[in-house]
């Protein structure tokens, strides 16, 4: 594995990270000098968070309870809080993972600077920081179903976090959403919620929904034996209705709870929107979730 590696993207505005699996896009706005410090921040942080999460790899692949556990590194802590409060069902620190580096890295660029707007960017699980009457625009994939694809998140709303998840996805799902998103607090946050809510879009035991257990796919993975969704095939539109009113149902649990500030689910041309999600203009492109001005 090469070490951390630092560049400009083509625009020259936004730094790309990249350390083994970690791939991070960062934008900070804002006075050019007060940028450029904050992107070495970023740098300097970034140069040990992978081998600091390597070392804590064992325990952190282990589901939660509701103690917490004490982590050494910041970023582990992070996904510890981040999926303690939802322990009733089996999670483990790992599904927090890209939203808490998000969530560190974001730390480190904003650190003592005076910066109007920041984001980073972890895959599409995002950290976000606004500064007083600021805005930015989200673009949140698996939609194409009447809705927008973009949604504002405003400095009052208290939304510092964007995370996606669904069978799809680059991570193992226990349900059978194309995309689930959610709007929380942190990064870490919205990235545990988003987990949980795209394995409650489900429908146990149809023989339309091929799964095979993590372990054959993955043999490290926190998941162990547990079925993971490999393919999805016709449901009829009530089936489709069921699945995602299951996931709803959770997501408007965690509402209620104040672990998420909103939902939106999607799931064979169907959705279900929860909370205070303002999306824009109807715009059929399926995009990539990503943060941008």
């Amino acid at each position: 594995m090469n070490g951390p590696q630092a560049h400009w993207l083509a625009d020259g505005r936004r730094l790309h990270l990249n350390h083994g699996p970690i791939d991070l896009i960062v934008e900070a706005f804002g006075d050019p000098d007060e940028c450029r410090a904050a992107y070495a921040q970023a740098v300097a942080r970034f140069q040990t968070i992978l081998t600091e999460l390597v070392k804590e790899l064992p325990e952190l692949r282990r589901p939660a309870s509701s103690g917490a556990r004490a982590f050494a590194g910041p970023t582990a802590r992070r996904m510890e809080a981040a999926v303690t409060p939802l322990a009733e069902e089996f999670i483990t620190p790992m599904a927090a993972v890209a939203g808490s580096v998000a969530d560190e890295i974001l730390a480190a660029l904003v650190a003592g600077r005076r910066l109007e707007r920041a984001y980073v960017n972890n895959g599409g699980d995002s950290a976000i920081h606004l500064g007083k009457g600021q805005s930015m625009t989200l673009a949140i994939a698996g939609t194409g179903h009447g809705f927008a694809d973009r949604v504002t998140i405003r400095a009052e709303d208290g939304v510092r976090g964007v995370a996606t998840s669904g069978w799809r996805g680059r991570s193992f799902s226990l349900g059978i959403a194309d995309a689930v998103t959610i709007l929380a607090r942190t990064g870490a946050e919205a990235d545990a919620a988003a987990t949980l809510i795209a394995n409650a879009v489900d429908l146990p035991g149809h023989p339309a929904i091929h799964r095979a257990p993590a372990r054959d796919l993955a043999p490290d993975s926190d998941l162990g034996e547990r079925l993971v969704t490999q393919g999805v095939g016709a449901l009829s539109a009530g089936e489709v209705a069921s699945a995602l009113d299951n996931g709803l149902a959770v997501a408007e649990d965690f509402r209620r709870r104040g672990l998420i500030a909103a939902s939106a689910l999607f799931l064979a041309g169907q959705s279900r929107v929860s909370g205070s999600v303002a999306l824009a203009a109807p715009n059929n492109h399926k995009v990539k979730e990503t943060a941008h001005a």
